[in-house]
């Protein structure tokens, strides 16, 4: 029987198929695995820069392409006959000695470039002349590779060859070309390793171990049941990037972890799969805790997706840290304590209450004596940086001091509140983690957003600051739009033809938003867009979701931000918020980013 992995292209790539040809495809693909009759065979490729690919005629004028290694089947991608070929023709495939993952490498492309750089070549040093063959070899650079890469006299040429190499081989060559020393490439290629590289030797010829250090690249369909999940399955689900996958499917954490990151580095989807692992495989009760209610009902949604198993699923209850409090009241009390009118009690007074009846529950010195006296055995927590400190005490309160206890991710630059906590001073010694690579955000967006919101350090989640410095994307896209208007009339009829362009272009009505600063403009981008099924909310409602393509409109002297207090502490606080709560809904798109004001612009746009 053959072992089929399928690469994170061919889910894709499938979908976008006519239904009839996406059906045989399917069925073909389901008796290959079964390896019975009628099932595609592989067929050589002729001209191959790589022997070990094949093309499997999917369907009608339809061919996948394959990495064949004995029994094991990596599918890379499905297209029409001709591309197929060209595409099988073109590529070759590898294992980085160092790491041990898979590598896809333009070889057609590379050979066209190696002339070019030839005749570059007469300047009199070379970038990497003062770098030894060891010491590259030595950060997994490929040995049939050396001598083009000795070949580079300029950053200029790395970073074009960016398209053409594979991220393990770019990455280490970027960081050197810029003055970086070896261990700073080394730290670079280090990210890569997931949770199950192991800490045995690496076989560059072994493909199935490679597939297997590459859950990025690989999901391995067992059984029909298995294919079909990762067909259907969104991407999230079932690819994670090798340092999400390391810090999610850690068999154990001694210490609270942290971990913070920006804009689109996986932080939430790192959240549900250690929730998701947590549940099925650790000791107890999973709470995953998030900003607002709102957030908590997305990512419930979420978990219904990546648990299928419905015991499992029932292990983790989603909430949001105020309706903890809530609760844990209210089953105490036996009724829903009243927020407003007589005996009303405010949230930060319920969460006081509710650690007070935690602590009388379980008391503050059986956390390691008896952890099932807590609520719950592991919480994972979202949004860290807008959980307040009474909020913190109660989350801390609620499980045992124990291995895997509190997994947390956030990004002090998208707080929202005022909120500056230090965990530590809370009780949660966390280990903090940081991600520096934006896989939703084309790089283009990435670095408007980072001049927006200002690069220079915030107070973080552990003692000392946070920054913004070393922060990129994996790709390139569209640059943002910004829109002057004469009139508020003028730029909700220009905010009306853009969301009627972006419909036009096929672009899902649900994968676009817009979003205002104030309830009021909200409401008037509602009335000019009647009849256009849009999500429209304010910015700070747009926190912790993301589309395709987002407007945001009103983004004006006066209005973004609003007059300040003049006292210079308040002054500045408020600001810090303001150009947050901007840069948070700047972030929610995946592609394009429109952003329109009538009258003078804020002065938080970048120039």
């Amino acid at each position: 029987m053959p072992r089929l992995a399928i690469g994170p292209e061919f889910p894709r790539e499938l979908s976008a198929l006519a239904q009839p040809v996406r059906r045989d495809a399917v069925v073909a693909l389901r008796r290959f695995l079964l390896n019975v009759s009628g099932a595609p065979h592989p067929e050589r490729v002729r001209g191959a820069r790589d022997p070990r690919v094949a093309t499997l005629r999917l369907a009608a004028g339809h061919r996948g392409v394959v990495v064949r290694q004995r029994d094991v089947y990596w599918l890379r991608t499905v297209l029409p006959d001709p591309e197929a070929w060209s595409y099988a023709q073109r590529h070759r495939y590898g294992v980085n000695p160092v790491v041990g993952v898979v590598e896809e490498w333009d070889a057609e492309a590379l050979e066209r470039v190696e002339p070019a750089l030839r005749r570059s070549g007469g300047r009199p040093s070379r970038l990497f002349d003062a770098i030894c063959d060891g010491d590259l070899l030595a950060l997994g650079l490929d040995g049939h590779a050396l001598p083009l890469f000795r070949l580079i006299t300029t950053e200029a040429d790395v970073a074009a060859l960016e398209p053409l190499l594979p991220p393990t081989q770019h990455l280490p060559l970027a960081v050197l070309a810029r003055g970086g020393s070896l261990a700073e490439a080394w730290r670079e290629l280090d990210a890569w390793c997931s949770s199950d590289a192991g800490t045995g030797p690496i076989d560059p010829d072994d493909l199935h171990a490679a597939l297997r250090r590459s859950p990025d690249q690989a999901a391995f369909a067992t059984d029909k049941v298995a294919l079909d999940r990762v067909l259907g399955a969104p991407e999230w689900c079932t690819f994670l990037h090798p340092t999400q996958h390391r810090l999610a499917r850690a068999a154990r954490y001694e210490h609270p972890v942290l971990v913070i990151g920006g804009a689109g580095t996986g932080k939430t989807v790192i959240a549900l799969h250690r929730a998701a692992h947590l549940a099925a495989n650790g000791s107890g009760p999973v709470l995953l805790i998030t900003f607002s209610q709102s957030l908590a009902e997305e990512l419930s949604a979420k978990l219904d997706v990546l648990i299928e198993d419905e015991v499992i699923r029932k292990r983790v209850e989603v909430d949001n840290a105020e309706r903890l409090a809530m609760r844990i009241v209210a089953d105490a009390e036996g009724r829903r304590p009243a927020l407003v009118g007589p005996g009303a009690r405010s949230l930060a007074q319920l969460t006081d209450e509710a650690l007070r009846l935690l602590s009388l529950t379980t008391g503050d010195l059986l956390d390691d004596v008896e952890p099932e006296r807590k609520p719950y055995r592991h919480i994972v927590v979202d949004e860290a940086q807008d959980i307040s400190a009474a909020q913190w005490r109660l989350l801390r309160a609620a499980v045992p001091r124990a291995y895997d206890d509190l997994f947390i991710v956030g990004d002090p630059h998208q707080r929202v509140t005022d909120t500056r906590v230090v965990l530590g001073a809370v009780g949660i010694p966390a280990v903090q983690h940081t991600l520096k690579v934006s896989y939703r955000l084309p790089q283009e967006l990435l670095s408007f957003v980072v001049r927006l919101r200002g690069g220079g350090p915030v107070a973080g989640l552990v003692k000392g600051a946070t920054e913004m410095y070393g922060y990129r994307a994996t790709h390139n896209g569209e640059r943002p739009m910004i829109r002057a208007y004469d009139s508020p009339e003028s730029e909700l009829g220009g905010l009306r033809a853009t969301i009627e362009s972006w419909l036009a272009d096929g672009v899902p009505a649900g994968e676009i938003a817009v979003g205002a600063r104030t309830t009021r403009l909200v409401r008037q981008a509602k009335k000019a867009l009647e009849g256009l099924d849009v999500r429209a909310a304010t910015f700070q409602h747009l926190k912790g979701l993301e589309f395709e393509r987002v407007a945001l409109i009103g983004v004006a002297e006066g209005v973004v931000p609003e007059p300040p207090p003049q006292e210079p502490g308040a002054r500045a606080r408020v600001l810090q918020r303001e150009r947050s709560i901007l840069f948070v809904a700047c972030t929610r798109a995946r592609a394009m980013l429109y952003i329109s004001h009538s009258g003078r612009g804020s002065p938080f746009i970048p120039l």
